[in-house]
């Protein structure tokens, strides 16, 4: 079975992030990484990470990576220990009680650029989305942070049903200052893209609810010709669709910077559901703004001014 807890490779992809604690902070109080579902209890020495969704004790080297994943991650991994047999040397996740419910924790040792370190990942069961904690303890820290003591402050793992919607925005890379009335607001972990919905959960069905997906990209272009070629090319980077046919495709001004539109129907690869999107990229010196809209055929009419609404309110922060 392949390794089910990737932690290195998810810890060193995170970029810069900016992590507040949500509230005042008691002794034994569960603290959320601002716009983050999942907490918890951190231990005495650990500080809000300023680098990633978490906290760390610099001086220890010592790491906590707090996050989402899908739910169907949970799912995935307790279908897999029950259904298959893991070799002698393969990582052997245990059912571990945390006060979200129902978890896996995985803890192995490894060796990275530093020596010897210790990791604990906890993935823990929930109903629209799995929460997800790595621990990275250097062995130098050890003394510091035992295992029990890991172990006690993975316990304390709590996710939230709700975040408020200012404090998910506060964490992108860019501001959004017109949600054009969709009611639901979900930031895409580890914070650089949000989903805006009228669906009444947090599952994103391309066949529902009317929606906008927006994003920031590392692209620039100096071009007309540059620009339409990255507007096709991430066009066809869109996920659940087939029989994609452009309807549309102009460069345009957005708020004063360059950009490019796209328009295409499509059917749902799911559901064969004829659906509409719209891309608009917006284009800036060393990174581009990305807008996705997308609706059925029926809600497109009603929709499309929406979508253009939230284009125009979102900017890149200074």
């Amino acid at each position: 079975m392949k390794r089910i807890f990737p932690v290195l490779a998810l810890i060193l992809a995170l970029g810069p992030i900016t992590v507040d604690l949500s509230a005042p902070v008691h002794a034994a109080d569960v603290v959320y990484p601002k716009g983050s579902h999942v907490g918890l209890v951190p231990l005495d020495g650990l500080k809000a990470a300023p680098n990633f969704p978490g906290f760390e004790d610099t001086d220890a080297g010592v790491k906590v990576l707090v996050t989402e994943l899908p739910a169907a991650a949970f799912t995935t991994v307790e279908s897999q220990l029950k259904n298959t047999q893991q070799g002698a040397d393969a990582p052997k996740p245990e059912s571990f009680d945390t006060a979200a419910g129902k978890s896996y924790l995985n803890h192995e040792t490894a060796t990275d650029v530093s020596g010897k370190v210790d990791r604990f990942a906890l993935l823990v069961a929930g109903t629209d989305m799995s929460g997800y904690v790595v621990v990275q303890v250097p062995e130098k820290a050890a003394a510091t942070y035992s295992s029990d003591a890991i172990r006690k402050m993975l316990a304390t793992t709590a996710m939230r049903a709700d975040v408020p919607v200012q404090e998910q925005l506060a964490v992108l890379p860019f501001k959004v200052t017109n949600l054009a009335d969709f009611k639901k607001v979900r930031i895409i972990p580890p914070g650089a893209a949000v989903t805006l919905s009228d669906s009444s959960d947090n599952v994103l069905d391309l066949a529902g609810p009317p929606y906008v997906v927006v994003s920031l990209a590392p692209i620039s272009a100096g071009t007309d010709e540059d620009r339409a070629r990255i507007a096709r090319d991430l066009v066809n980077t869109l996920p659940g669709l087939k029989n994609i046919q452009i309807t549309n495709a102009e460069p345009m001004r957005i708020s004063g910077s360059p950009g490019f539109e796209i328009r295409l129907d499509a059917a749902t690869a799911k559901d064969d559901k004829a659906v509409s999107l719209v891309q608009w990229l917006r284009f800036g010196s060393d990174a581009t703004l990305r807008i996705v809209g997308g609706a059925t055929k029926g809600d497109w009419a009603a929709a499309f001014p929406r979508f253009r609404a939230v284009r125009d309110g979102v900017d890149p922060r200074q």
